[in-house]
């Protein structure tokens, strides 16, 4: 009897290690075969590309900082469209979040329509969004941040929906229990639970809209996204390099502010 179990529990295993293995070659060939349609495989037209691209990057040296000055603002505008992007997905996620969570919507309809918003503002790129706002209210920062704060709702609510729905019901139940509002609830119950996660979503959040809003400007939305647009238009590729060497300075510096805020109040 007890080597009958064993051979089952071998048999367990081999068929486990084998449904692995299938498992991971069934992915290696799904990666392989995206891989040879896309062109990554074409060793020969990378190798061809190689010298124009060092022909490319041998034009943008050494980097024009001459107009550095005239950057400053469309920095400012990059900036202040990611905070003001970041604060309305903030205000907007919190509602939407508690209605598209299992726990707290008052009932099914109006989960699985909460839910379906998310996904919809999750599913349009913040660059398209970007060309439909600039469509609608012109060119600026103001179609730069109702881009970046709609399609930010998407993914803050989403990750605030499902911690409320991973939250501790024990002190859900315990204020429920002195009949206490719905809105005491979720206030006194839910959000002290999720604040941190929040705080850290919000964030992360701010980290990529920055990043995002570089890119905002190249599609009419302001910031130094345009500069960088209209430098290239013109095949200023010395002044491309400086002004990617800005970018990448905001960056770091935004991602080094992000990381502090994180550590003194998550």
């Amino acid at each position: 009897m007890t080597d009958f179990r064993l051979n089952e529990v071998e048999l367990n295993v081999r068929n486990s290690y084998l449904t692995s293995l299938g498992r991971i070659a069934v992915l290696g060939l799904v990666i392989l075969v995206c891989s040879a349609y896309t062109g990554l495989l074409d060793i020969k037209r990378l190798i061809e590309g190689g010298p124009a691209l060092a022909g490319l990057a041998f034009e943008m040296m050494p980097p024009d900082f001459s107009n550095f000055r005239k950057w400053l603002a469309p920095i400012l505008d990059t900036l202040c469209m990611s905070v003001a992007g970041t604060f309305l997905a903030f205000i907007l996620s919190l509602p939407i979040g508690l209605l598209a969570a299992s726990n707290v919507a008052p009932n099914r309809a109006i989960y699985t329509v909460a839910r379906s918003l998310l996904n919809f503002l999750r599913s349009i790129p913040e660059l398209i969004m970007g060309i439909i706002f600039v469509a609608a209210v012109g060119f600026g920062a103001l179609p730069g941040v109702l881009a970046l704060g709609l399609h930010s709702i998407g993914m803050v609510g989403k990750f605030f929906a499902e911690a409320v729905e991973h939250c501790d019901p024990k002190p859900v139940e315990a204020i429920r229990a002195t009949g206490s509002s719905s809105a005491q609830v979720v206030l006194y119950g839910i959000l002290p639970q999720v604040l941190p996660q929040i705080i850290d979503t919000i964030i992360y959040r701010w980290e990529y809209n920055f990043r995002a809003s570089t890119v905002m400007g190249m599609v009419g939305a302001g910031g130094i996204g345009f500069e960088l647009m209209a430098s290239l238009r013109i095949m200023q590729y010395q002044e491309v390099s400086a002004i990617l060497l800005v970018i990448l300075v905001m960056v770091t510096l935004v991602d080094g502010l992000g990381s502090w805020i994180r550590r003194k109040m998550v």
